[in-house]
């Protein structure tokens, strides 16, 4: 029981009717009806994915049987393991993360752990100094400037989602949601060019002002095949499923239904 970093290619990721079944079956009916609620197609994966992930932890590193793994979320919505086995593993603390191209999962033994993972995607339908206007509340004038400071929009943008998938990866790792002041914390981040397939730790926090030295950021750029996490195929995200609830064919004509998402213009993952 060690550290862990897993990434599935969700957004690659092209179910065949076996496939979609066979995974709704592997997770419970509560997160099953969740998911199928989704509008489109590409969030349904990712939410499937991340709750596979989460189930294939607890059965391959934890040595609960898939089908005794109960998982439900704190009233913020963080998920924990409700096993009756808890008590053994207590203080494995794991996170998953799902946008863009990849759902990815953090577990580490002895320390709080949060993951996020943010697509450098345009804001919509808004220009960039637009978006960052409306988001202004959310970071520092500090952060601000480093993020501004970037040679144009576009590495802004990848800026900024670096400074969200840092300040999002912490609140997940304590545990709390939407309400947070963001401004609390702030990132003096290093360096500020990341190289593909180097993992960085220089990246210090300022919690109300004081340095918080206990905490270690990891941050690099996601890329397919690269070393920091264990690219994970369809086969191995449930090669230690066991069901917990009966096929149902309906699920995929709900999928098929779909379609899989708007039109994004290209971009890469932070």
């Amino acid at each position: 029981m060690g550290s862990v970093r897993w990434a599935f290619p969700c957004g690659a990721w092209r179910p065949r009717r076996r496939e979609w079944l066979l995974a709704a079956q592997l997770v419970q009916p509560e997160e099953k009806e969740r998911i199928g609620k989704f509008v489109f197609a590409r969030d349904a994966k990712a939410a499937l994915a991340g709750r596979l992930l989460m189930r294939k932890l607890m059965a391959e590193e934890l040595c609960i049987p898939w089908n005794e793994v109960h998982l439900q979320r704190t009233p913020k919505g963080k998920p924990f393991l409700a096993s009756n086995l808890v008590g053994i593993n207590s203080n494995y603390s794991f996170n998953v993360s799902h946008q863009g191209d990849y759902a990815v999962l953090a577990a580490e033994p002895e320390l709080q752990v949060g993951i996020d993972i943010m697509k450098t995607d345009l804001p919509g339908s808004s220009s960039i100094p637009n978006f960052f206007h409306l988001m202004k509340r959310q970071f520092t004038e500090t952060e601000w400037d480093v993020i501004k400071s970037m040679s144009n929009e576009w590495m802004q943008l990848d800026m900024f989602y670096r400074h969200w998938a840092l300040k999002e990866s912490f609140l997940k790792a304590i545990g709390v949601g939407i309400g947070f002041n963001l401004q609390r914390i702030e990132f003096n981040v290093s360096p500020l060019q990341l190289e593909i397939g180097k993992v960085y730790k220089e990246t210090k926090m300022f919690l109300d002002g004081e340095k918080e030295e206990e905490w270690t950021f990891e941050v690099h750029s996601m890329e397919p095949n690269q070393p920091q996490f264990t690219l994970l195929t369809f086969e191995d995200l449930v090669a230690s499923g066991i069901p917990v609830a009966p096929e149902d064919s309906a699920y995929w004509d709900n999928f098929c239904s779909k379609q899989e998402g708007p039109v994004r213009q290209s971009s890469h993952s932070r």
